[in-house]
């Protein structure tokens, strides 16, 4: 009888986290025949890679996404948590088709690149599903070690040797901070699972466990570069080879973003007039911070750092807002967003001359008339990051200010939409040097397929989104109700906003 309870609840838990355990073996499958090949076979594993994430995302969303907890309730599957992975996929799928020519381009062509790619994406995944504080933690942790080596994968360039070790002494600092919270909260509340913990939470509030929480929130922050834990993001993205710094860009932001929302909505719920007036502040602190530093940029990576920064700051506000509209409105500026970085990440891509790449906004001065298709894409890019309409970023932004409103944040909107006009001066700049500067030289004409791939689904995704907005909003609205279900729906907090006026 014993065994036969272990078998059936062996299969149960298997059957939630089977894209997990799948790219789990395909990963360490891949690694055998790296060694066993050497570098000579980065194109195959990184095609191989690329076909693994497509049949994992076929396998999620095979699955029911009925909320069930696995592993002793370690792990929860829901639509919120499937819907979130697909994306995290899709972003994995893009940053491995951006990166295979660059990496021969850059002769760092090393068959490792790919697989800590894949193993990172493991990690994200386990981070959005993640229902324990120690299964979150080992989920961040799987990510976060394979992102520290692909920083710093050029080991003969200095800058992406400092990038590693900047990214990597910070997160570890981050990492200990998030694990004395972790601490704290245990202590006090005698649990690390989020159902027992919000519900210890609910009537057993303490000063040792808000602090807790900050600590825990000031780990996450860091993930996704949310000031004042930022100060990683803009040294990181210049310095680590433009592939890595696409992957940073498009993926792991939106697995800490589900990580935070989880965090705030399942085990802190009960907390959110202390959480609230944390999020106010780093999204406004994020957004202004975005907008302003980046005016003074040249280097276009770090442009795109801050820019990052500034629109996880946005994200936030749907965060603060609460609420399923809150959420929903935070999922579809996230898909948006992964679409728009992804295409002007693929263009930087192409930004080399005799074969050496080239970073500075400068650079692309008369791209219009040496590469005229190039230029075009990157403006409707850089209009859309802008919230330009008809493009899906003003879409983005607009669910965004909505959700703001609604939930009576009116100085939080008001002060994103100024800060977003801000930083519509720096993404108007490009295209100003694109068109209107002396042309300087031409780029190598040279483009692989999967770059061209990435980048044409982008652009189709920012012009035509205002055709048919539907599926996406209606699948981000189920994904953000099950976050709820069984809950009360989260009040708005109107006397934190003023409170913090």
């Amino acid at each position: 009888m014993n065994n036969e309870a272990m078998t059936s609840f062996d299969f149960s838990s298997l059957g939630a986290i089977l894209p997990e355990l799948f790219l789990a073996v395909a990963g360490l499958v891949l690694l055998v025949a790296g060694v066993l090949r050497g570098d000579k076979s980065t194109n195959f594993i990184g095609g191989a890679v690329i076909w693994c994430l497509g049949i994992a995302a076929f396998i999620l969303i095979g699955l029911e996404w009925d909320r069930v907890s696995i592993l002793n309730g370690m792990f929860v599957m829901d639509p919120f948590a499937g819907f979130m992975k697909v994306l995290v996929i899709g972003g994995l799928i893009a940053s491995v088709a951006l990166s295979m020519q660059y990496l021969h381009q850059d002769y760092i062509a090393r068959f490792e690149y790919p697989i800590l790619v894949l193993f990172s994406g493991i990690g994200m995944m386990l981070m959005i599903s993640a229902h324990d504080m120690l299964a979150l933690y080992v989920g961040l942790e799987l990510q976060s070690l394979a992102l520290y080596v692909l920083a710093s994968i050029r080991r003969d360039h200095i800058k992406s040797a400092e990038s590693g070790m900047k990214y990597f002494v910070l997160g570890a600092i981050s990492s200990g901070i998030l694990l004395f919270g972790i601490s704290l909260l245990y202590g006090y509340a005698g649990t690390t699972n989020f159902a027992i913990l919000g519900d210890t939470l609910s009537h057993n509030m303490s000063l040792g466990v808000i602090i807790g929480l900050v600590f825990v929130l000031a780990g996450v922050a860091f993930k996704i570069s949310a000031v004042p834990f930022h100060m990683w993001t803009p040294d990181v993205y210049e310095g680590a080879p433009a592939s890595v710094t696409a992957l940073f860009a498009i993926v792991p932001k939106v697995a800490a973003m589900a990580l935070l929302i989880r965090l705030l909505f399942e085990p802190f719920a009960a907390l959110q007039s202390e959480w609230f007036q944390i999020i106010w502040f780093i999204a406004l602190a994020s957004m202004v911070l975005g907008a302003f530093a980046g005016l003074a940029q040249n280097n276009i990576k770090r442009l795109m750092a801050y820019s990052s920064i500034g629109n996880m700051g946005y994200a936030l506000i749907g965060v603060a807002a609460s609420g399923a509209m809150g959420i929903t409105a935070v999922i579809v500026y996230l898909a948006i967003y992964m679409a728009m970085t992804a295409g002007v990440f693929g263009v930087i891509l192409c930004m080399r001359r005799d074969g050496n790449a080239v970073e500075n906004i400068d650079d692309l001065a008369g791209l219009s008339k040496n590469a005229p298709k190039l230029a075009y894409i990157l403006a409707i890019l850089m209009f859309s990051m802008a919230g330009i309409p008809p493009l899906a970023g003003f879409f983005g932004k607009f669910l965004i200010f909505q959700s703001a409103v609604e939930s009576g944040l009116y100085t939080l909107a008001i002060l994103g939409i100024i800060s977003s006009v801000v930083a519509a001066y720096y993404y108007l700049r490009i295209i100003k040097v694109m068109f209107f500067d002396e042309p300087a030289d031409k780029f190598d004409a040279e483009i692989s397929l999967s770059r061209k791939l990435v980048i044409g689904l982008s652009v189709i995704g920012v012009i035509f989104f205002i055709v048919n907005p539907s599926p996406l909003i209606d699948q981000s609205r189920i994904a953000a109700s099950s976050l709820f279900s069984g809950l009360d729906d989260v009040a708005t907090p109107d006397t934190a906003e003023n409170n913090t006026q």
